[in-house]
C-alpha cells in the first residue's frame, strides 16, 4: 500500500510539474526528497519514464503533424527563455544549496540533481540543433525561388547535425521531389512570360520605333543647323531615355515636357527568365532550359513574320507588322546582354537573317500590290524607321535599303500611272488657244508658274496673248510636282546628294520620255484634234522643250549638284518633245490629206459633158479655201513645217487628182471634161502660186501638179508629134508625162461602142488626121511597154 501511495503521489508530483507555473517547481521538488527514503530513484524512473513518453508523443506529432510539430517547436522556443530562466533559478538554488551543504557529505540525491540537470540541458541542446532545420522547411513551403540554396543548406549543414531522428530522413527523402515540383512552378513561369511578350510586342515595337524616329528627327534637325556634319547613327538604349542636347542649335529634347516613353522593362517583367534560368543552372539543368527557350522564341519568331493577306491595304498594317518583329527583336537584345548565355549573338543573328529574308519577301509581294504613291511613301517611311531601330540594336539592315530601290522603282511607277491621269486631265480640258493676258498681274501670274519670255511680246501693248494654250505651265507645274514627289522617296535612303540628283534625273526622264510623251502621242492620235489643235500642240512642245533646261536647275537647287558634274544624267527632254512634234507633224500632214480626200470625195465631174462651164468646180474652190486658211493657222508653226506641210498638200492634192483621171472604173472621157477638169487645176496652180505658207523659192510649190499641167497640156494642145518627137529627152516639153499615163487617158477618149467616137468629126474632115491618131495610139503603146 506504501509502494502504491508513493507512485500515486509521484504522479501527482509529475502534473503538478507539468502543470504548475514554474517558480513554484522548487517546493515541488523538495517535496520529493523530504519523502520515504530512495523515493526520490523511483521519482527518477518515474521521470523518466514520463519524459520518454513525452518523446514518443513529440515523434508522432512530428511525423503526423507537421504544422503541429512546427508549432510545438515554437512553443518550446518560447520555453526555451523559460528553461534558460529556470536554469539560471536552478543554478541559484544550486549555488546557495552548495554554500550551505558544504560541510554536509553529498547525498545520493544531490547526484541524482545533477544527473536530472544534465539530461535538462542536453534536451535543450539536441532541441536547438532541430529549430534551425524545421524553420529552413517552413520556408521552403512559401518561397520556391530561394528554396534551393536552403536545401543546399539543409542537406550540407543541419540535416547531418540530427539525422538520427526520422523526421529529418522523411525531410531529406522529400527534397528531390520538392526540386522537381520547383522547376516545374518556374518552367510554368516562363511559359507565362512567353505568352506576356508575344502579347506585348506590338507596343514594345511601338516604343522602340517611336524612340528611334525621335532621334532620327533630331539628327535630321542637327545636319541642318551644322553644315557638313554627316549622317550619324542614333544610339539607342533600353531604358528609354533621349539625351537632352542643346549645344547651342535652338533644339530640345521634346520629351523632357512629355510623358516618359515606356521600355521593355517597364512593358514586360523579365524575372520569369532570371529566376527560371538560376534555377536550371543551379540544378544543372541549363542546356535544357537553353534549348527549350531558343526553340520557343523560334517559333514566336515564325508566327511574328507571318504577314496579314490585307497589310497591303493600309499603312496601319505594314506598321504593326513592323512593330511586332522590333518588338521580337528588342527582346532578344535585352535577353542576350542581361543574361550569361541564354541566347548567344551567334543565336540573335540567325534568328535575324531568316527573318530578314522573310521580311524582304513579304514586303516585296505586298509592296507590288500598292497602287497609291502615298501609302508606298509611308511604307518607305516606316521602313527606315524600322531599318534605323533595329540598326541601332546592332542588327544590320543593309539588305533592307537595297529594297527600298527596288519599293523606289515601284513608287516611281505609282507616280508615273498618277501623273498619266494627271497629265490626259489637263490636255482634255485645255482649249488648245494661245493664253490670252488682259493685263500686267495676268502676264506676272502666268511667268511665275513658266518661265517664259520674249522680247517682242514683252513690246506688245495689253491686252495681248501668249504663244502657247494653258496646258504648257500646268504641265510644267506638274513636272516640278513630280520631282518633288520623288525627292520624298530618295530622302532618308543615306544616299549622297550625288545619287539622289541622279535618282531624280532618271524618275524626270521616265517621265518625260514614258508618261508624258506616251500622253501626247495619244492626245495626238485622238479623232478630235484637228488641225488646229495639232498646230497648238507643236507649239506647246517647242516651249516645253525650251523649259527643260529650268527643270534641270531646278533639281539642281534641289540638290546642289552642278549639271557639269562628269556622271550627271541630263534631260531627255529634247527628245521627248521631238519626237512629240514630228509625231504632230505626220499627224498634220495626215488629216489634212484626209481632209483634201474629204474634198474630193465631193467632185462630181459629168465626164462625158460635150465642153467646160467655163468656172472651176465648186468643191475645188471650197478646198482651196479650206488650205488657204489653213496654212494661215500655220504661220505660228516653225517655217519648215509649214512648208512641208503644204508642200505635201500640194502633192497629195495633185496625186489624187491624177487618180481621179486614171481610175480604172471610169471608162469614157470627153474633150470637155477635160477641159473642165484644167480649170480645176490652174485653180491649184493659182493657189501655188500664191505663196500660201512664206518660204518656197520660185515656183517650187507649182512644181507639185507638174505632172498634172504637162498631161493636160499635151490632150488640150494635142501636141503628140512635139511628145513622140521629144521623147526621152532631157529638153522634152512633156518629160513628165508618162506614155502609159498619156495612153490610158488617150483610151479613155475612145468610144467602144463607135457610136460616138470623139474623133468622128476628124475622120468626117480629114481621114488622113485620122489615120495619124491611131498611128500615136500605136506608137504611145511601145514607150508605155517599155516603161512598164
Amino acid at each position: 500500500m506504501a509502494s502504491d501511495r508513493c507512485i500515486t503521489e509521484h504522479e501527482r508530483i509529475l502534473q503538478e510539474i507539468e502543470s504548475t507555473d514554474t517558480a513554484c517547481v522548487g517546493p515541488t521538488l523538495r517535496s520529493v526528497y523530504d519523502d520515504q527514503p530512495n523515493a526520490h530513484k523511483r521519482f527518477m524512473e518515474k521521470l523518466d519514464i514520463r519524459i520518454r513518453n513525452h518523446d514518443r508523443e513529440i515523434e508522432k506529432m512530428c511525423n503526423f503533424h507537421h504544422q503541429g510539430f512546427v508549432d510545438a517547436i515554437t512553443e518550446l522556443l518560447k520555453v526555451r527563455a523559460d528553461a534558460e530562466k529556470l536554469m539560471g533559478q536552478v543554478t541559484d538554488t544550486n549555488r546557495r544549496l552548495q554554500d550551505a551543504g558544504r560541510e554536509v557529505t553529498q547525498t545520493e540525491e544531490v547526484i541524482r540533481c545533477r544527473i536530472q540537470q544534465r539530461n535538462m540541458a542536453t534536451t535543450v541542446e539536441k532541441l536547438q540543433l532541430c529549430i534551425p532545420g524545421e524553420k529552413m522547411s517552413v520556408d521552403l513551403s512559401s518561397r520556391y525561388y530561394a528554396a534551393l540554396k536552403t536545401m543546399e543548406q539543409l542537406e550540407e549543414v543541419y540535416i547531418p547535425r540530427v539525422s538520427q531522428y526520422r523526421f529529418c530522413q522523411i525531410m531529406a527523402e522529400n527534397l528531390p521531389k520538392l526540386r522537381e515540383e520547383i522547376k516545374d512552378i518556374s518552367m510554368s513561369d516562363l511559359k507565362d512570360f512567353l505568352e506576356s511578350i508575344r502579347k506585348h510586342s506590338d507596343k514594345i515595337g511601338e516604343t522602340a520605333m517611336k524612340q528611334a524616329q525621335q532621334h532620327r528627327t533630331f539628327n535630321s534637325a542637327v545636319q541642318k543647323q551644322a553644315s557638313g556634319m554627316g549622317y550619324g547613327k542614333p544610339l539607342y538604349s533600353l531604358n528609354g531615355q533621349i539625351p537632352s542636347q542643346n549645344n547651342g542649335l535652338g533644339l530640345e529634347d521634346d520629351d523632357q515636357s512629355e510623358e516618359e516613353v515606356l521600355t521593355a522593362q517597364d512593358l514586360v517583367d523579365f524575372s520569369p527568365v532570371y529566376r527560371c534560368l538560376h534555377i536550371y543552372t543551379v540544378l544543372g539543368d541549363r542546356e535544357t532550359f537553353e534549348n527549350y527557350y531558343r526553340k520557343q522564341r523560334k517559333k514566336q519568331a515564325r508566327l511574328v513574320l507571318q504577314p496579314q493577306s490585307n497589310m497591303h491595304e493600309t499603312v496601319a498594317g505594314y506598321r504593326r507588322y513592323f512593330n511586332q518583329i522590333v518588338g521580337f527583336f528588342v527582346v532578344e537584345d535585352h535577353i542576350l546582354h542581361a543574361t550569361q548565355g541564354l541566347v548567344t549573338r551567334a543565336f540573335t543573328e540567325e534568328i535575324w537573317n531568316m527573318a530578314l529574308s522573310k521580311i524582304i519577301a513579304v514586303l516585296r509581294t505586298h509592296s507590288s500590290y500598292c497602287s497609291d504613291p502615298d501609302l508606298v511613301l509611308e511604307l518607305k517611311n516606316l521602313i527606315v524607321v524600322f531599318a534605323d531601330t533595329l540598326q541601332g540594336y546592332g542588327f544590320p539592315v543593309n539588305r533592307l535599303f537595297d529594297l527600298l530601290f527596288e519599293i523606289r522603282d515601284q513608287y516611281n511607277e505609282t507616280l508615273l500611272k498618277k501623273w498619266a491621269l494627271v497629265f490626259r486631265e489637263i490636255f482634255d480640258l485645255d482649249n488648245y488657244s494661245p493664253i490670252p493676258v488682259e493685263t500686267e498681274e495676268d502676264y506676272r501670274s502666268v511667268i511665275s508658274r513658266f518661265p517664259f519670255h520674249d522680247v517682242e511680246i514683252e513690246k506688245v501693248d495689253f491686252p495681248k496673248k501668249l504663244p502657247m494654250s494653258q496646258s504648257v505651265p500646268q504641265i510644267y507645274i506638274q513636272v516640278k510636282e513630280f520631282i518633288y514627289a520623288s525627292l520624298k522617296f530618295s530622302e532618308s535612303l543615306h544616299r549622297s546628294s550625288t545619287e539622289i540628283d541622279d535618282m531624280l534625273r532618271k524618275s524626270t526622264n521616265l517621265l518625260l520620255t514614258r508618261t508624258l510623251s506616251g500622253c501626247l502621242q495619244n492626245l495626238i492620235k485622238k479623232p478630235h484634234i484637228g488641225l488646229t489643235e495639232l498646230v497648238q500642240i507643236i507649239i506647246n512642245t517647242t516651249h516645253l522643250e525650251q523649259a527643260c533646261k529650268y527643270l534641270e536647275d531646278f533639281i539642281t537647287n534641289i540638290t546642289n549638284v552642278s549639271p557639269e558634274t562628269a556622271h550627271t544624267t541630263r534631260l531627255y527632254g529634247l527628245s521627248t518633245f521631238k519626237d512629240a512634234r514630228h509625231a504632230a507633224e505626220g499627224e498634220i500632214y495626215t488629216k489634212l490629206n484626209q481632209k483634201i480626200d474629204e474634198f474630193i470625195q465631193l467632185a462630181d465631174y459629168e465626164w462625158g459633158m460635150p465642153e467646160s462651164d467655163g468656172r472651176a468646180s465648186g468643191y475645188l474652190m471650197d478646198l482651196i479655201n479650206f488650205l488657204r486658211s489653213t496654212f494661215q493657222v500655220f504661220t505660228h508653226l516653225p517655217g519648215k513645217v509649214a512648208q512641208t506641210a503644204c508642200m505635201s498638200a500640194c502633192k497629195h492634192l495633185s496625186t489624187s487628182l491624177m487618180q481621179m483621171l486614171l481610175d480604172s472604173e471610169l471608162k469614157q472621157i470627153t474633150m470637155g471634161a477635160i477641159q473642165q477638169f484644167n480649170l480645176d487645176v490652174i485653180q491649184c496652180e493659182l493657189f501655188a502660186s500664191s505663196e500660201p505658207v512664206p518660204g518656197f523659192q520660185g515656183d517650187t510649190l507649182q512644181l507639185a501638179f507638174i505632172d498634172l499641167r504637162q498631161l493636160l497640156d499635151l490632150f488640150m494642145v494635142w501636141d503628140w508629134s512635139t511628145y513622140l518627137a521629144d521623147y526621152g529627152q532631157p529638153s522634152s516639153k512633156y518629160l513628165r508625162v508618162n506614155p502609159s499615163t498619156a495612153l490610158a487617158l488617150l483610151e479613155k477618149m475612145k468610144d467602144t461602142s463607135k457610136k460616138n467616137h470623139i474623133f468622128s468629126q476628124f475622120r468626117k474632115n480629114d481621114r488622113d488626121k485620122q489615120k495619124l491618131i491611131e498611128t500615136v495610139v500605136k506608137q504611145l503603146r511601145i514607150p508605155a511597154s517599155h516603161s512598164a
